[in-house]
């Protein structure tokens, strides 16, 4: 038996899977990664901690299966998109890296809208102008980080995404690249032509020199330094972990749409050959592939999802566990007409209002704690609904069944009022692990594990699907009053 090792760089956590010839998982292992708030909306990773902690996730599932490295035929990447990381020739990154979440660059934004730029941008990257992506994050170190001006011409200076950090550590700090996918988070690259793009570059100060170089999510990017796992194995795939899910529910063709619920959720639909202009807030950006021009895909970017049950726990002190959320929502026949905006750190699709903060709506002398738990475990599906109803509107595509994964889609509550308040079947697959699954794939069929995506259609089978069982009338009451409570968030 052969392997692929995926490694799964997330925002709350760093995962390795090990995944058999038959696309199944046979060994997990994860590490935590430290939140750090210097701020207030400020969010920030070490860098060189992921760096130690991915490598111990990945030695502890190759040692925990019994397996030897010599059995691993690839290394597939898949990481939290977004996020910037500056670092030396040495590996060793000049300050903490600037989370997705992050907001500092919010009137940095605000000054490129002011200057009309906003069209510009979205013309060349499919992107909005945003704090949530990496341009203005690297220009805030370039600009606020002595080390880095200093030696920004060099040659000891190099810039990317979490993906293109592990890889030059993985081989020995010799390789410094990234994939189309990642590089189209970036508001540098430019979707069309799929290179880096001269005056968004000059625009934001950020030489070419200091930037990764763009392949196809699957190709051999190189190998580990043999060290690490005692050989030298090729890594074979890297994608956005977005993507990288997407890829992995096989959502290859045109229509295609799945949902990830993870610590944000953002929805994916694969539109083909189709570059569409959203008149709704959603951006365009690019598919993972195997050694081939991209698809286009749609996606809708919701900012709080699974966070919001952190919250629940942590924050509020209501619930010990999500089996607790579960148990609690289904106890009650409603919210009793509260309702929960979780723009914690803005909100996202279809919105985009950075300076939006979380709302609680509709308390009466009646409201407990457990509708404030039902409300906020609702406040997911509702902001997924809105992406799904813009997705909509925007292609033309009338949306039947969403593919589901990540660690909220195992609410059967959430999922349950997901398809009862878009109106359409929820498909949740057996293997939840969709992210990790997507980056197997690409190194699996980069390196010949697979011959093609067809071969892998087999492994793709359905856990559980929900389907609509609310009445109409009460959906469009619960969607008015949704409604009612958005517009009294982003009015502050």
């Amino acid at each position: 038996m052969k392997y692929i090792l995926s490694l799964d760089q997330g925002t709350t956590g760093s995962r390795a899977v090990l995944y058999g010839e038959d696309g199944k998982p046979i060994a997990i292992a994860r590490r935590e990664v430290n939140q750090i708030y210097p701020r207030r909306g400020w969010v920030e990773h070490d860098a060189a901690e992921i760096w130690n902690n991915q490598l111990d996730a990945a030695r502890a599932v190759i040692r925990e299966s019994g397996i030897s490295a010599d059995d691993i035929l690839a290394i597939g990447i898949a990481n939290q998109r977004e996020t910037a990381v500056i670092w030396d020739k040495g590996g060793q990154p000049y300050a903490n890296a600037i989370v997705w979440q992050c907001r500092r660059t919010s009137d940095m934004c605000e000054q490129l809208k002011e200057e009309g730029l906003e069209d510009y941008i979205y013309d060349r990257t499919g992107l909005k102008v945003d704090p949530y992506f990496s341009a203005t994050k690297f220009k805030w170190l370039i600009n606020n980080v002595p080390a880095i001006r200093s030696n920004i011409t060099g040659g000891n200076v190099f810039a990317g995404t979490m993906d293109s950090y592990l890889l030059y550590r993985l081989t020995g700090c010799r390789v410094h690249a990234t994939d189309y996918t990642n590089a189209s988070r970036t508001m540098l690259f430019n979707i069309h032509k799929l290179d880096w793009d001269c005056s968004l570059m000059a625009m934001f100060g950020i030489p070419k020199s200091i930037l990764p170089k763009v392949y196809p999510s699957g190709h051999l990017y190189g190998y580990t330094s043999p060290e690490l796992f005692g050989r030298r194995i090729p890594i074979c795939g890297m994608a956005g972990d977005q993507q990288a899910a997407l890829f992995g529910m096989l959502c290859t063709r045109a229509g295609d749409i799945k949902s990830t619920y993870g610590t944000g959720c953002f929805t994916l639909m694969n539109t083909g050959e189709r570059n569409i202009i959203s008149g709704r807030g959603l951006i365009t950006t690019l598919s993972a592939c195997v050694d081939s021009r991209p698809d286009y895909v749609l996606e809708g970017s919701v900012f709080s999802s699974g966070a919001v049950i952190t919250w629940l726990k942590q924050g509020l002190r209501a619930v010990d566990d999500e089996e607790e959320c579960v148990a609690i929502a289904q106890s009650l026949s409603d919210s009793g007409g509260v309702y929960l905006v979780p723009a914690f750190v803005g909100l996202g699709a279809p919105h985009w209002d950075s300076e939006a903060r979380g709302t609680i709506v509709g308390i009466t002398r009646g409201t407990t704690r457990e509708h404030i738990v039902r409300a906020a475990q609702e406040s997911a599906a509702y902001q997924v609904m809105d992406v799904l109803r813009a997705v909509q509107a925007d292609t033309g595509i009338k949306i039947d069944s969403l593919n589901v994964d990540g660690g909220l889609s195992n609410n059967d509550f959430v999922m349950q009022f997901q398809a009862d308040i878009s109106g359409i079947s929820v498909v949740r697959p057996v293997i939840k692990e969709s992210t990790s699954l997507g980056a197997a794939y690409l190194a699996g069929l980069t390196i010949g594990m697979w011959n093609d995506i067809e071969q892998l259609r087999v492994n793709k089978q359905a856990e559980k699907v929900f389907t609509p069982d609310m009445d109409k009338s009460e959906r469009s009451r619960f969607i008015l009053g949704w409604e009612k409570a958005v517009r009294q968030t982003v009015a502050k």
